[in-house]
């Protein structure tokens, strides 16, 4: 076990959760972790802050089917529109598990934010996600302006499966045209097996277990299927010409190998990035804000470079 790389404080909240013995999701149905997570997610974030607004809004997807979203002004004259798609494994999360994580992020970049209620699997599976976080941007893009969000300036995110979607969706982007600002990538996935030096080093006790992401993947996508970019973003052919990246990784965390892949990915191709690798912490760090300082410094960070991004 690496547990001494651990801040003390992180090490504390790992001992209250496991002192809590929940089942683990892969333990569930995806039904039953979808209730647990709901019910969980928000205990260590952030009070849910006060914004000018605050709106459901429903978006079509690709095949016409109306999708969920939540749409967060933090002020009456917000500059830019950030896409943001949640965590999850592809499989639980949703509009209730991130409110307070889009909030702030809201409130720190000054501007308007869409949360995607995107389809979730083993119901709708790969790459039902990736086409419903397509027609989001899409969307904001072409019926934005319409519907009174900023549809000049736009800016894609998502922390863990959804730091997945949101590189792969500025990779379509890039390829139909479609300028963005900023792609802010929060602990992603990026590669097809898991089969990283950091999966097997922080396989068990650093919140997101080997089982767990298997058993997401299993709900998600065929095996066969994994080796697709869109599920694995480091297998794309090409990555030049993608919108500046903001990589944030934290380095107790079985993704964090694949992220810093990423980032030297981007960099070969001649795409700014930006990264930060916050040591001491696990993966979903972020959605610690009550606890922990690293997480109310990261969404400040992730906040100013998208005020940055968005500036004329």
């Amino acid at each position: 076990m690496s547990t001494h790389l651990l801040t003390p404080r992180m090490a504390g909240v790992l001992e209250r959760i496991q002192r809590a013995k929940r089942p683990p999701f892969h333990a569930m149905t995806p039904q039953q972790a979808r209730v647990a997570y709901v019910t969980a997610a928000e205990v260590l974030d952030l009070p849910r802050a006060k914004l000018a607004a605050v709106q459901d809004i429903e978006l079509p997807a690709l095949d016409g089917t109306p999708l969920a979203a939540r749409r967060y002004r933090p002020s009456e004259s917000p500059r830019g529109t950030l896409l943001y798609l949640h965590g999850g494994g592809f499989t639980i999360g949703g509009l209730e598990t991130h409110d307070s994580l889009c909030r702030q992020l809201a409130l720190h970049s000054g501007a308007e934010l869409l949360a995607l209620d995107y389809r979730l699997a083993p119901e709708h599976r790969f790459p039902t996600a990736v086409d419903d976080a397509w027609a989001a941007l899409r969307w904001l893009a072409e019926q934005g302006a319409a519907h009174g969000f900023d549809a000049q300036r736009l800016a894609v995110a998502g922390d863990s499966a959804g730091g997945t979607l949101a590189a792969v969706t500025a990779i379509l982007a890039r390829d139909h045209g479609l300028p963005l600002r900023a792609q802010l990538l929060i602990t992603p996935g990026t590669t097809a097996h898991a089969d990283t030096a950091s999966h097997r080093l922080f396989a068990n006790g650093f919140l997101l277990d080997a089982s767990t992401i298997e058993w997401f993947f299993e709900q998600y996508i065929e095996r066969s299927q994994r080796s697709d970019w869109r599920f694995a973003p480091l297998n794309a052919d090409d990555l030049d010409g993608v919108a500046p990246a903001v990589l944030l990784l934290a380095e107790c965390d079985p993704l964090v190998d694949e992220g810093m892949a990423y980032a030297d990915r981007l960099r070969m191709a001649g795409v700014a990035v930006t990264l930060e690798l916050v040591r001491g912490m696990t993966h979903d760090f972020i959605k610690m804000g009550r606890v922990l300082e690293e997480a109310r410094h990261a969404q400040a960070l992730l906040g100013a470079a998208l005020k940055r991004a968005f500036e004329p």
